[in-house]
């Protein structure tokens, strides 16, 4: 089996990982979670949110998150940008790489944004076209990818469909998201490998929650298939505000620890990245929902 020499961690914490946290966090709290985990040896974190306030308010601060954080030379610093108004604040802060979201379900996209499918990628291609200009990556994510709340099985030919016309509008990478965390291994392999039909697996990362335990599982069933990038989730942290009993992203610890343990670079440090899960935790006030920080915590806590 031939394994990606390298994985790139896609930090999803700062972003996906708050959004749905309950009441109000400190800017200072998100500010210095990104710088920790600036110092984890992560190469992109996804910092924030350009919603409305009014969907997301935990995102509010987006602004003044990427003015105080404390950049390192060679980290992409990204964020979410839905439509034009979004991307303009974000180019006002300085963002290193953008994203646009889609879903490969027609009902959820009904639900989530008010509009279907084919619409939501017309709306992006404005987007997309002004993050050009401003000489900004564009990543895409296509969410429901393994699985719908609504309608239950996705076609991948309906995923691959999402993904071709993301990648046609010029985003470079794009990001297959289980939103519900309902995807198996082989489901993931057939998901995959239509998507191969319009992109290579540099072009494909994987960004799967955890709801029924199996990412890790989907994660190696992605790498066989030769895809080179994973989001993951400091702690576990996160969940979809629109997907009803959808759990919390895959932890960065596990996914770094497995990564490891098979011999494949990924430029993170596991003690520093677990030091800094059981500080956000204990910050939070919450379970640790990665089994790495939690089999590690003892020795790993004093750095903290």
């Amino acid at each position: 089996m031939n394994y990606p020499e390298k994985v790139r961690i896609v930090e999803v914490g700062p972003r996906d990982g708050l959004q749905n946290e309950p009441g109000h966090l400190p800017l200072a709290l998100k500010v210095e979670l990104v710088n920790r985990l600036s110092a984890c040896g992560l190469s992109t974190i996804e910092t924030g949110s350009f919603v409305s306030p009014k969907w997301i308010p935990q995102m509010a601060d987006s602004e003044q998150v990427f003015q105080q954080i404390t950049r390192h030379p060679g980290i992409q610093y990204s964020a979410l940008t839905p439509n034009l108004q979004g991307l303009q604040r974000a180019i006002a802060v300085n963002v290193s790489e953008v994203a646009v979201f889609a879903a490969a379900s027609e009902t959820f996209s009904q639900r989530n944004i008010n509009c279907s499918v084919q619409e939501s990628i017309a709306r992006f291609t404005e987007v997309i076209n002004a993050a050009k200009q401003a000489d900004l990556p564009v990543r895409g994510y296509v969410s429901c990818a393994l699985g719908c709340p609504y309608e239950g099985e996705i076609a991948p030919s309906a995923v691959a469909g999402v993904v071709a016309k993301l990648l046609a509008l010029g985003c470079y990478e794009v990001s297959i998201g289980d939103t519900i965390g309902v995807g198996t291994p082989l489901k993931v392999k057939a998901v995959m490998e239509a998507c191969m039909q319009h992109a290579n697996p540099a072009q494909l990362a994987v960004h799967f929650h955890d709801t029924y335990g199996q990412s890790l599982a989907n994660i190696l069933a992605a790498l066989q298939t030769g895809i080179p990038t994973v989001d993951s989730s400091i702690a576990g942290l996160g969940g979809c505000p629109y997907a009803q009993g959808a759990s919390g992203n895959v932890a960065s610890e596990d996914v770094v620890y497995l990564l490891h343990g098979m011999g494949i670079e990924t430029g993170v440090d596991l003690d520093t990245l677990i030091a800094t899960s059981h500080w956000i935790c204990e910050k939070l006030e919450r379970k640790n929902n990665s089994k790495v920080a939690l089999a590690r915590g003892n020795s790993a806590r004093g750095n903290a």
